[in-house]
């Protein structure tokens, strides 16, 4: 759920907005993602006005209602500013009137003023209320930024996560969250992934603790956030286990309904975690660009299965007259 308290926290610096009523309860719900541009509302057409959606008025709005009998602007005002209603912006250059002033604080409405114009408003504040609205999880693991491709390390714990993500920072790629990931599922059906502000740019390795990397390796090898693009499980070398040698099978899995790729790593001493890593990564920008290795030799292999083949059928042939 959002509220008003929230939107001023997380995003009021980028939209400017400033209190105007103050004691007033900011934890009022704001419960679709809809901004609502009361014009018509004003006029008197209420056929289509839908109260618990944020209202913006622009300057034309406050052009409008000052050209308004007093009795009249109180009327129209009271119509579409109830208790329902989550929260009021004024946008523009012009004052906010002092009858939306005086109905938010009677009916306890956030009353807010930017002077940001209105269209700035409503696309920065509809596309932040879409965001904050789209379906969510959060999962364990060590995000990061490889070859331009967002990769979800994961696994057991002590398997190896934070230390494989230390060594692909080496190489110059970017971490973006460790051990605890937030997926968000963004309107384009990709997934964006980042980390809680809590750990930021921190790193948890055992034996020697909390380090930021951000400090440590430079702002070059941090990210904020990333569209999910491939997810590598890190596992135990089992030796009675069967690992795919070609890689014709290709799986994903179902995260928020998004189908991603999903590789499973085997790991033993030896093994260049690192290295590998690269090697999907790099294996599945090849298959973005339409070429895929394995599928390539499964064709020359049978190729030339069927070239011997017909050979051997030639001499057969050639034998038996």
């Amino acid at each position: 759920m959002v509220y008003v308290e929230d939107l001023l926290r997380e995003h009021g610096k980028s939209l400017g907005l400033d209190l105007i009523v103050s004691n007033v309860e900011l934890k009022r719900k704001i419960p679709r993602p809809e901004i609502h541009r009361p014009g018509l509302s004003l006029a008197g057409f209420m056929k289509k006005f839908v109260p618990n959606r944020l209202l913006v008025f622009g300057n034309s709005e406050v052009l409008y209602l000052k050209e308004l009998p007093t009795e009249l602007q109180k009327e129209r005002l009271e119509a579409i500013l109830t208790e329902e209603t989550p929260a009021v912006i004024v946008a523009g250059k012009y004052s906010v009137p002092k009858k939306i002033v005086h109905i938010c604080r009677e009916q306890q409405i956030p009353l807010f003023k930017t002077t940001l114009p209105t269209t700035e408003v409503l696309t920065k504040a509809t596309s932040l209320l879409i965001d904050e609205f789209a379906p969510m999880t959060t999962c364990h693991g060590t995000f990061i930024e490889a070859f331009g491709l967002g990769v979800l390390i994961q696994g057991d714990s002590s398997i190896g996560k934070s230390e494989a993500a230390l060594g692909l920072m080496e190489k110059g790629h970017r971490l973006i969250s460790d051990d605890v990931v937030k997926l968000r599922l963004r309107k384009d059906s990709t997934i964006e992934g980042s980390g809680p502000e809590l750990n930021k740019h921190m790193m948890e390795i055992r034996g020697i603790g909390i380090i930021n990397v951000a400090h440590l390796y430079g702002a070059v090898c941090v990210r904020g956030s990333k569209s999910l693009d491939l997810i590598v499980k890190l596992e135990e070398w089992d030796d009675q286990a069967f690992y795919d040698r070609i890689g014709l099978d290709e799986k994903f899995i179902e995260m928020l309904g998004v189908n991603i790729p999903y590789h499973i790593l085997p790991v033993k001493p030896g093994r260049d975690v690192v290295l590998l890593i690269e090697t999907i990564v790099l294996n599945h920008r090849l298959k973005l660009m339409g070429y895929h290795s394995a599928r390539e030799f499964n064709v020359k292999l049978l190729e030339t299965i069927s070239r011997k083949q017909k050979e051997k059928d030639r001499e057969a042939t050639t034998k038996t007259s």
